[in-house]
């Protein structure tokens, strides 16, 4: 280990082997909110332990919920939701905007709070959406965290109208929970398209087999009918986005990676991955064992719209770095508050490398140049350590700045890519 930071492995030649990727960290912090709002309990196998994971466990336990468990299976039972009780978000998006308005039903004081990068994160929406559904909260006059939700026991819910151009996150809080407010939740969608559409279909989705009713027919609109949340056994698919760096491994190498336990339809961003890859040149072929991304050798440039996929885009800038022509990603201008500033960062971190890549208004212009080693800056975010670590491959003297970050959705990162590019 340099001083510096983690070697990333380089490639010796074309990149072949299976992977097993743990379960799906989107699907499985959906799955415990709705498993902690329950009429029952429900047992949840697959899910990922992460720490985006066991910060929503946490803040659960923390609000009253009892979650316990059992060799590979984690038994959720709802109980009494009350505080005093603080949350620590971390720099999990699904945390920070999920629980508030869980812990709105709670009978107490709950304090939010989170990593120092955390506090620079929008929450206004989200917060002044569940102001208006009658929810007493205490930022400072910020939209941003600390802050403090004081519950009552219930909601009151109704119409409510916001700007969820910037997360798609702001929408799916609102629909988690919309079930168990009073008179549920009209969620009504007023800016720019909103991102991340595959994650919006994920939580109608999930809250359909549980039978609560939503009606998303109208364009920008959904409504939930208040209502029980059905507790039910769930397993959880393996995470998509988090085998998108194993995959792209074969595209630029010229190899051929499988991902197993591939689902046949899902919901995740990730499964647009092989339609993406194909756009690069590579092969995708799903069979029994899993998902089999063949490349060629090439990799063509792309012009490619992210707009529903924007996770996936670190690492398809990545790729692109190898293209042999310019690719231009579209429809991320929202990366800009995710973790990090992800445009920024990439543009900033490619180009110490020696690349040539651009920000334009809504996305990243990458015009492929010949790289150089040198540290690759993380920004405490785990798709930029990825993308790093795809760079890595086919450049020498590539090291990666805080490798530990991959923990927040993959702990078992590093081990993985050394066993696969090794």
């Amino acid at each position: 280990m340099s001083e510096q930071g983690w070697p990333a492995p380089r490639a010796e030649g074309a990149v072949t082997g299976t992977v097993t990727v743990p379960g799906s960290k989107s699907i499985s912090n959906r799955a415990l909110i709705l498993a902690a709002l329950a009429d029952g309990p429900s047992h949840l196998t697959g899910l990922l332990a992460a720490r985006d994971t066991s910060l929503m466990r946490s803040a659960l336990v923390s609000l009253g919920v009892g979650i316990a468990d059992s060799g590979t299976t984690v038994t959720v039972t709802p109980g009494s939701l009350k505080g005093p009780a603080s949350v620590d978000c971390g720099l999990a998006g699904t945390v920070m905007r999920f629980v508030p308005p869980v812990a709105a039903l709670a009978d107490g004081t709950i304090a939010f709070d989170g990593d120092p990068y955390a506090r620079e994160r929008p929450m206004g929406v989200i917060l002044g959406a569940l102001r208006t559904l009658g929810v007493q909260i205490e930022d400072g006059g910020t939209g941003r965290m600390p802050y403090t939700v004081s519950g009552t026991g219930s909601v009151r819910g109704g119409t409510v109208t916001l700007d969820a151009s910037g997360s798609s996150q702001f929408v799916s809080a609102l629909l988690l929970a919309g079930a168990r407010y009073d008179e549920g939740v009209d969620i009504r969608h007023d800016g720019k398209p909103v991102p991340s559409q595959p994650h919006l279909d994920m939580s109608v989705a999930m809250l359909r087999e549980r039978g609560v009713q939503v009606d998303d027919a109208e364009p920008n609109r959904w409504v939930v009918a208040p209502g029980p949340i059905r507790a039910m056994d769930t397993a959880i698919e393996p995470d998509l986005s988090n085998a998108a760096p194993f995959l792209a491994a074969a595209v630029i190498t010229g190899g051929s990676v499988t991902v197993t336990g591939w689902p046949s339809q899902t919901t995740q961003p990730g499964g647009q991955l092989p339609e993406i890859f194909t756009r690069f040149g590579a092969s995708a072929t799903l069979t029994d064992n899993g998902l089999t991304v063949r490349g060629t050798g090439r990799v063509q440039g792309v012009d490619l719209d992210l707009s529903e996929v924007g996770e996936l885009s670190p690492v398809i800038a990545a790729v692109a770095a190898f293209a042999d022509g310019p690719s231009y990603l579209r429809g991320i201008a929202h990366l800009r508050n995710h973790e990090t500033d992800r445009l920024a960062a990439l543009e900033r971190e490619f180009n110490a490398l020696g690349g040539d890549v651009t920000q334009t208004a809504d996305g990243l212009e990458i015009r492929p140049k010949p790289l150089h080693g040198g540290l690759f800056g993380t920004y405490r975010d785990h798709r930029m350590a990825h993308a790093a670590a795809v760079l890595g491959l086919l450049v020498d003297g590539l090291e990666i700045e805080n490798i530990g970050t991959t923990a927040k959705t993959l702990p078992e990162f590093p081990e993985l890519w050394s066993g696969l590019a090794g």
